[in-house]
């Protein structure tokens, strides 16, 4: 196989790493979202105890796919990072935020006030900095004359970025409101069937903007989603999109509840679909392609048995946890 081949390879792999990571953990960030605003102290007690056997699992995800960027596309991990610092850091130091407030909630009683917030704090901030990283990739680097990017630290300071975080915010809180709504009962439940309408209204409304918002600033883009022949091609993708958004609705307001959560994550794989596919080949928006960023062909030949052993651990792992803790969550079983 030659090195066009493997970077092929592993970038199929770091988006599998990153659409494991959104889903995932993009539901229990999404419990974290909704915390502040649950009906009383009860359903909080119950919506940490649904997440606290998966959170840290989930984020594992996260590792695999910046070791696999590192590795494999080492001058997209020094470019991305060097102009998405402040965020990445902000990103991290909200899920540090949320993991200690696991540790603690559960076993405080005047402090558990500060735990709550702590747990909510850290996920509205880890959610909205993976936005903020999200909308900074789609918008590009700002690109010199000698083909390198040009240094600013402030890249991501834009207002598509900015809208790109709240944006993800609100797919985080969908995401977790339809994966709850099948996991408890009572008066939680009702409250998250009668938010959930919302949510979906509000996240079919950021796509839309989004998808407007990107080819008019990328004339490029515009041309891949408008020109023929790839119109006809791409059109089932924004069909889709409006298909599964009704059937959302429909779910939330006729109490079709374990059907939310599938529904969601269609949504989300054809909102990140729509994404690779305004961004393909680069590696580094829009100057520097996949194959301009791979490592050397020896190093991602050798890595990747590490992630062809690696992988189905993790794979298993995930399985195995999701199994055992299946089921209806209660408040008063103490996970935490």
């Amino acid at each position: 196989m030659g090195a066009p081949d493997l970077s092929l390879v592993w970038a199929a792999v770091i988006l599998f790493g990153v659409v494991m990571y959104v889903i995932l953990d993009g539901f229990d960030l999404g419990v974290g979202i909704l915390f502040p605003f649950a009906p009383d102290e009860r359903s909080r007690d119950v919506m940490m105890n649904a997440v606290a056997p998966f959170w840290d699992g989930n984020e594992t995800w996260l590792v695999l796919g910046g070791v696999s960027l590192f590795v494999a596309f080492p001058v997209a991990y020094a470019e991305l990072l060097s102009h998405l610092y402040l965020p990445v850091v902000v990103f991290l130091i909200g899920l540090v935020f949320r993991g200690v407030a696991f540790e603690f909630r559960g076993k405080a009683d005047s402090s558990k006030a500060l735990w709550s917030a702590a747990f909510a704090g850290g996920s509205w901030t880890a959610a909205f900095s993976h936005g903020l990283i999200l909308g900074t990739v789609i918008q590009g680097l700002p690109f010199g004359p000698d083909g390198r990017p040009l240094a600013d630290p402030l890249v991501w300071a834009t207002p598509f970025s900015l809208f790109v975080g709240l944006a993800v915010v609100a797919g985080y809180a969908l995401l977790g409101a339809s994966w709850l709504a099948s996991r408890v009962e009572g008066g939680l439940l009702r409250w998250l069937v009668r938010i959930g309408p919302v949510l979906v209204m509000l996240v079919l409304a950021a796509i839309l903007v989004v998808s407007i918002w990107t080819p008019l600033t990328h004339p490029a883009i515009a041309e891949r989603w408008f020109s023929l022949p790839q119109l006809v091609i791409l059109m089932p993708v924004p069909v889709v999109t409006a298909g599964l958004g009704l059937a959302l609705l429909l779910a939330f307001t006729r109490g079709w509840v374990r059907a939310a959560f599938p529904l969601t994550v269609g949504l989300f794989l054809l909102a990140l679909g729509g994404v690779v596919i305004s961004l393909w080949p680069y590696a580094v928006p829009y100057g520097i392609t996949i194959a301009e960023a791979a490592s050397r062909p020896q190093t991602q030949a050798f890595m990747l048995v590490g992630v062809l052993l690696f992988l189905p651990l993790v794979l298993g792992y995930t399985f195995y946890v999701y199994r055992v803790f299946r089921g209806r969550v209660s408040a008063e079983e103490k996970r935490y």
